[in-house]
């Protein structure tokens, strides 16, 4: 490991003007390394070198069929150099190591995926009749903004370089200064499968600073975010002023919706999964569940149950799938949480489990169920971002309905029911781009992920994502 993080812009490893960090351990406070910094003169370079890049034709006169090749290759990168990745994430972000392993993995699945779907990107014909020939094409817009938040920064970050590149855009992409260890590996994939000089510069910084340069830069043509409402909110409105597409992917508050025929069982393991993987830091997360009241005490006790048999301890430590925890990103954010959970008991919520740190150095949180939650609650409207679920009771399906898109939020949400007509009335009803029956989690990198509401709006993941990073251009030709 090198003793301090570089900046890749314009095809070189630089410092930056925005000083250095110290990127630490969220499980021992340990500093893992320094890391320099990017300031506006630094982003400044990173798009001039992306707007040159693209101003030369080098990506968009490349066959597409070749450009994907380029994309599919940065997976090989990836799974070749797994284990040291999954190492530098989980030290800087707090993961268990073998969640950091997987992905390490979806960010090799997402450059693999859309590396083939890029010859796919095509315009269409439309008749006009005899004498006319019109054709639509579908063009890059040119240099793509990307800015990546701490809580999966691999997965989020390939996504958008994947179906920027594939689709002929030159990136820009501004990681977290949390986590910019193993950001760097896509830089250095870049650089080891030849993508030309500017098709991808990565650097860090500060969002005020680095990541406010980029968004309200004049020179660059669509804008990629995800993380907080609050920041979208700024970066939606840099976009308007500089007349630019933005896609936003924000928070979310998702529920799940369990019926007294569910299997309960099944229904535990997508708990385990939807609100304790990555410490609850998901913005999909299982953060409620709505529960018949037929059910609801044997399921808030099984969920108790599970919470409690989770080991929680340092991320370097947990190697394999199961019943354990990695810190939180930080203790302010760990804080944060504890706040929010003690808040909610004194609103009238039951801690049923957890809720408190761990008496120990490091971010840790214990895993934590609430009981005796109403909607009217914060804890049950805003984004908790960590180990924290709470349950809800509901008595008839209208309810159990208002419930869950009774929050602002509407990024995902699921419905448990052994009954596939109710499932589908439900999926129906529910205000979320994204919505799992029987299984929290389905799908992959080949679905299209974006939220309703405050949850942002555009689509990652899957072939109506490449429809971001692209615009029509209509060509009308009179033939004689």
């Amino acid at each position: 490991m090198t003793d301090i993080g570089l900046n890749h812009i314009a095809g070189q490893w630089v410092e930056g003007g925005g000083g250095t960090i110290a990127v630490t351990d969220p499980a021992t406070g340990e500093v893992v390394a320094q890391q320099a910094l990017a300031d506006a003169a630094d982003v400044d370079r990173a798009v001039a070198a992306a707007r040159a890049c693209h101003g030369s034709g080098v990506l968009t006169d490349m066959r597409p069929l070749d450009r994907g090749r380029l994309v599919q290759r940065m997976a090989d990168v990836f799974r070749a150099n797994a284990d040291e990745i999954a190492t530098l994430l989980t030290r800087e972000q707090g993961k268990p190591l073998w969640e950091a392993r997987g992905e390490v993995e979806n960010a090799a699945k997402y450059f693999e995926y859309f590396g083939n779907q890029a010859s796919t990107v095509e315009g269409k014909s439309i008749p006009l009749g005899a004498g006319y020939l019109d054709f639509t094409l579908m063009e890059p817009y040119g240099v793509s903004a990307q800015i990546i938040p701490w809580n999966f920064p691999l997965e989020i970050a390939a996504r958008s370089i994947a179906c920027g590149i594939a689709t002929g855009n030159a990136c820009v992409v501004k990681s977290s200064e949390m986590t910019p260890l193993s950001s760097s590996w896509f830089a250095k994939a870049g650089e080891a499968v030849g993508l030309p000089v500017g098709a991808l510069n990565v650097l860090s910084g500060y969002g005020h600073e680095a990541g406010a340069a980029l968004a309200g830069h004049d020179d660059v043509d669509m804008i990629v975010f995800t993380g907080s409402v609050a920041t979208g909110r700024t970066i939606a409105t840099a976009a308007a002023q500089s007349i630019i597409p933005c896609v936003l992917e924000l928070g979310g508050k998702s529920a799940a919706v369990v019926h007294p025929d569910a299997d309960l069982d099944a229904f535990l393991a997508s708990v385990r999964k939807g609100i304790f993987t990555n410490a609850g830091q998901v913005c999909s997360a299982m953060s409620r569940v709505i529960v018949h009241e037929d059910v609801h005490d044997d399921v808030a006790d099984r969920i108790v149950a599970l919470a409690r048999s989770i080991s929680v301890g340092p991320g370097l430590e947990r190697t394999a799938f199961g019943p354990n925890m990695g810190p939180m990103v930080s203790e302010v954010q760990r804080d944060r949480a504890v706040r929010m959970v003690a808040e909610a008991e004194a609103a009238g919520a039951t801690v049923a489990s957890g809720g408190r740190p761990l008496n120990r150095p490091g971010a840790f949180m214990e895993p934590t169920v609430l009981t005796g939650v109403t909607p009217d609650m914060e804890i049950a409207r805003e984004e908790v971002f960590g180990p924290v679920v709470s349950v809800m009771r509901w008595r008839d399906e209208d309810e159990a309905i208002r419930i869950a898109n009774g929050t602002g939020y509407g990024l995902v949400a699921g419905v448990f029911t052994r009954d596939l007509d109710r499932a589908a009335r439900a999926a129906g009803r529910l205000r979320a781009g994204q919505v799992f029956v029987n299984e929290w989690f389905a799908g992959g990198v080949e679905t299209p992920f974006g939220g309703y509401g405050k949850s942002g709006y555009g689509r990652e993941k899957g072939r109506e994502a490449l429809w971001n990073y692209v615009q029509t251009k209509n060509v009308a030709i009179r033939v004689s």
